[in-house]
């Protein structure tokens, strides 16, 4: 018998029909489709949001077509509000979520709902360096981009989709839709200037005469102190106002007492927004967190849209080193790519100096790629994680022990033997690492803490008072740590 589907999603999914055939393919992809329904009471339809940027989103881009979708659907009088999550964590007890009615103004104008305008090809004048002496050289701007940070190389998981959907769009449209500018901020390693460097090659793609231009804030400092002590900042301003998309890559590098450099930027960041001219920034910290500019330069960094890059998960990582692998023409087995995803989390960097180390080593001394020098190049290179064990790990040993798959565990099942390998692998989560038991509950099929709490006592008098039991914790234990040395 076929599950009825509840009235708020019936309606929502018909909502988005209506959408999807009146906005662009990214914009769908990027804004809509996280969106989900959870509640419909007397024609009040609640939409839960993933950030506070959807709402204000929503809210000035597209709420004309939203409330038309939903009268269509609702008559008269139906009403839109926001549930819209604050604070998102593995667990429910970790997430925050805030009740928002939706406003009565009118959406503006934006232009990925008509569309595209043709590109007009113009033939470009020779823009001056501002690192080359006026009057004695003049070049082309050159990209700056890396050619091998493509989109083609680039593997999207959960930890990076928005980013990659906004991203898309922008080299679809750039300057012209509503992520502009783009602030991507992350911890070291994780992808932050690949993303942006495909972003700019898929642009030039699209746009062979659009200026783009990738520049670190590094070099942007060093170029804006020759432009002062050459007298020449007109050309300076000149060059950077000339492109059609400039990416800044570590943007917090002109924070602090760089308030010069920082009025610079300023003034060429308003040039290009005011002629809807695409900006790209990277950064360690986000727009709330970022400190050391001035109070007008950090607002402007709020006024597209800001998205982090996080870990990886183990889906993650294992299809990063597949991929980098099928890229080299390298082969690893299996046993070696599950290894290092599950033993290398804090990030894809460290996920390449593994695999590279092993490569050398055993093209240096002709050794076999094998588990043991995959165990060896991780513990001498990677000592930051050398030693934790994840979830994810205990997990995958624990399943591997019993034959059966790490889905299986995680699903709703009350079938016996799969419920004691769950209650085995909560238990090991329990022992090895520093978790809360409702973190634990999370990952182990979505259990709360006190099921956690059951589960350990459960399998602890087992292996006190069940001799299989005691065999089956000794050898896991054993696996454990082995694979941990």
């Amino acid at each position: 018998m076929k599950e009825e589907v509840p009235l708020h999603i019936e309606t929502w999914n018909k909502c988005l029909d209506i959408i999807r055939d009146n906005v662009a393919p990214e914009v769908y992809e990027t804004i809509f489709q996280p969106i989900s329904a959870v509640s419909l009471d007397d024609k009040q339809l609640t939409l839960e949001l993933p950030s506070l940027w959807y709402k204000e989103i929503l809210e000035e881009q597209y709420v004309s077509l939203l409330r038309t979708s939903i009268r269509k659907l609702l008559g008269n009088g139906a009403k839109l509000r926001y549930k819209v999550l604050m604070e998102r964590g593995k667990s429910p007890e970790k997430s925050s979520s805030m009740l928002i009615p939706s406003t009565s103004r009118k959406a503006v104008k934006n232009p990925l709902m008509m569309p595209p305008m043709d590109v007009i090809s113009m033939e470009r004048k020779d823009i001056p360096n501002p690192q080359v002496v006026p009057g004695i050289k003049k070049q082309r701007i050159a990209s700056n981009l890396s050619e091998t940070l493509t989109f083609d190389n680039y593997v999207i998981g959960d930890c990076n989709r928005l980013a990659c959907a906004a991203g898309i769009a922008i080299s679809k449209a750039p300057g012209q839709t509503a992520f502009n500018p783009l602030f991507i901020y992350s911890d070291v390693g994780l992808g932050k200037t690949h993303l942006v460097n495909a972003i700019g090659i898929q642009t030039k793609i699209n746009f062979p005469d659009k200026i783009v231009l990738y520049v670190s804030a590094d070099t942007f400092y060093q170029q804006y102190l020759e432009a002062v002590k050459s007298d020449n900042l007109n050309d300076f301003f000149w060059f950077y106002q000339a492109v059609d998309m400039l990416i800044i890559d570590d943007i917090q590098f002109i924070s602090g007492s760089k308030t010069k450099t920082q009025e610079a930027f300023f003034l060429i960041f308003n040039h290009l927004h005011q002629h809807k001219k695409q900006i790209i920034m990277t950064s360690d910290k986000s727009p709330v967190d970022i400190s050391g500019f001035e109070p007008r330069l950090l607002n402007r960094f709020k006024w597209g849209l800001a998205t982090d890059l996080q870990v990886p998960d183990l889906e993650t990582r294992t299809a990063i080193i597949t991929k980098k692998l099928e890229n080299n023409g390298i082969e690893f087995s299996k046993e070696v790519i599950d290894y290092l995803a599950l033993r290398i989390t804090a990030n894809t960097r460290e996920l390449e100096g593994a695999m590279i180390a092993i490569l050398a080593q055993a093209s240096l001394n002709h050794r076999d790629i094998n588990l043991d020098l995959a165990r060896e190049m991780v513990d001498k290179y990677v000592k930051s994680t050398a030693k934790e064990i994840s979830i994810e790990y205990i997990q995958k040993i624990v399943c591997d022990y019993f034959g059966v798959s790490v889905d299986a565990i995680n699903a709703k099942t009350r079938k016996r033997e799969i419920v004691q390998i769950r209650q085995i692998s909560m238990f090991f989560a329990k022992k090895y690492t520093q978790l809360p038991l409702s973190v634990i509950g999370a990952y182990c099929g979505n259990k709360d803490h006190a099921t956690v709490l059951h589960a350990c006592r459960t399998i602890s008098n087992l292996n006190d008072t069940d001799k299989s039991m005691k065999q089956y914790i000794a050898d896991i234990d054993k696996k454990m740590k082995i694979g941990n040395i």
